[in-house]
């Protein structure tokens, strides 16, 4: 370990393959088991969430405690434990006999989380996905010095918010992205010009269609470059092909798409995150005259079901998917249906229609009629009416009032809407873990809600009706 590779370490933060720990705890072979039955990591012990070095003591019993933890695993597994500038680095060798139980309990990585799964669950997914997943396999096909493409590659350090004085060789090997001198399929997929030369339906099709049917195709293109080029060029095809509204109020007008944007943007990227890439058939998106179709190849995975996916989700693709958290193109795992199911809410349009094969996934989002009411008129019908929404469903439940530190985080977000979480909790004077708890409540009682993504967004506190007297009391915006 270099003081350049720590520091980027440290610069990534946490991911599919890399996990922070402040202090040594019982938590430890849960993260542990869960990269062994993914693709390895590190996991570094005196490391704060907001990526702060608070150096830690290693002395030989809790060296051994550590290592006792992992040959308790079953199967028996075995780490290597360093230490570098105050902190304990846990290097995790992707297992070779998954998958692997802690205390008869399994787990995986989602993300940059852990999370705990049944035993039937575990099983199902090894036995219809198999040990290696497509997105972890090195590419035999890629030729690095040939194929690699240097403004893809730059282009995701600049979306992760990575800068860093490290090669590109060492950068792709502390990602987990080079086996050797082989790239694993998820960088090809990100740094290649030519998607189809090395995984053959890695494109997008997009196709305007005359009708509600497949009968006349007006116009069609295919995108094949690297994924996020891919993805952003067929977004840009959808938005072209759809109808856009302009509003203007007393300033530089605004263009209003007739669907909301990032109800779409999030389904195409769930897309490329989640298809099967063993599949020959590729994304494609279909555009009608009443709805728009995206289409991936991959049925769910296990024994998921398609109600499960409003509050979980198992990945297909957990290196890419990670790969993609760190670009902040896909948010916390689980929460993608419920955000398009409450974008098209205010447009007023029925929830994303989702269908399911042994071997597909659609979402279909019906378009509105603007003939019969604007997308303006759509969003103000629906704003004028949320204070009621609200106050028929919170109106019992906020008797009780809200907690201290509930009421804080208001105050202070009404101050500041950007404001994170690791900065309201040294506002208030409680863990970032408390911070999560409460803002968890606040969303689910309706009283704040997340707008755009964890970096770039915002916090939004809906208005009340000016007659509502629990948000009075609560001392919310009313109308």
């Amino acid at each position: 370990m270099t003081n350049k590779e720590f520091e980027f370490l440290l610069q990534q933060g946490e991911g599919y393959n890399l996990e922070f720990k402040e202090s040594y705890n019982s938590n430890l072979a849960r993260e542990i088991c869960a990269m062994a039955n993914a693709n390895g990591g590190k996991v570094l012990i005196g490391i704060t969430d907001d990526g702060k070095v608070k150096p830690v003591t290693l002395n030989n019993k809790i060296k051994s405690e550590i290592q006792d933890l992992v040959r308790k695993f079953d199967p028996s597994f075995e780490i290597d434990i360093n230490k570098f500038n105050g902190v304990v680095i846990i290097e995790v060798p992707e297992g070779k006999k998954k998958p692997y139980s802690t205390g008869g309990k399994f787990y995986m990585r989602q993300g940059a989380n852990s999370q705990q799964l049944s035993r039937d669950e575990i099983r199902d997914f090894f036995f219809n996905e198999g040990i290696l997943r497509f997105d972890e396999m090195p590419n035999e096909r890629f030729n690095y010095e040939k194929d690699f493409n240097r403004a893809a590659y730059n282009n995701f350090l600049e979306e992760a918010g990575i800068k860093t004085k490290l090669s590109q060789k060492a950068v792709l090997r502390n990602l987990e992205l080079m086996n050797d001198s082989k790239l694993r399929n998820a960088a090809v997929l990100l740094f290649c010009k030519k998607a189809s030369r090395f995984l053959r339906s890695a494109t997008i099709t997009c196709a305007l269609f005359m009708g509600k049917t497949k009968t006349k195709v007006i116009d069609s293109k295919e995108f094949d470059a690297d994924l996020l080029t891919n993805y952003q060029k067929a977004f840009n095809y959808i938005q072209n092909k759809l109808n856009t509204e302009y509003i203007i109020k007393g300033g530089p007008r605004e263009e209003v798409l007739e669907l909301p944007e990032q109800a779409l943007r999030e389904a195409l990227l769930n897309a490329i995150a989640h298809r099967d890439y063993f599949s020959n058939a590729n994304i494609q998106v279909g555009i009608y005259s009443d709805r728009v179709e995206i289409f991936n190849p991959g049925g769910l995975v296990g024994n998921i079901k398609v109600e499960d996916l409003y509050t979980r989700s198992f990945p297909r693709n957990h290196l890419l998917f990670g790969l993609m958290q760190r670009m902040e193109l896909v948010e916390k795992i689980g929460s993608g249906l419920m955000r398009m199911g409450e974008m098209m809410e205010e447009y007023l349009l029925p929830h994303p229609n989702i269908t399911v094969g042994e071997a597909w996934f659609e979402v279909r989002f019906d378009r509105p009629n603007l003939q019969e009411m604007s997308v303006e008129q759509r969003k103000e019908k629906y704003h004028a009416g949320l204070g009621d929404r609200l106050g028929d469903r919170l109106g019992d439940r906020l008797g009780d009032r809200l907690g201290d530190n509930q009421r804080k985080i208001i105050e202070i977000i009404k101050e500041n809407s950007k404001i994170s979480i690791p900065q309201l909790a040294e506002r208030i004077g409680i863990s970032t873990t408390a911070v999560e708890n409460n803002l968890s409540k606040l969303k689910k009682l309706g009283i704040i809600r997340r707008v755009g993504t964890t970096k770039k967004g915002f916090w939004e506190i809906p208005k009340m009706p000016k007659s509502d007297n629990v948000y009075q009391k609560l001392s919310l915006p009313r109308e």
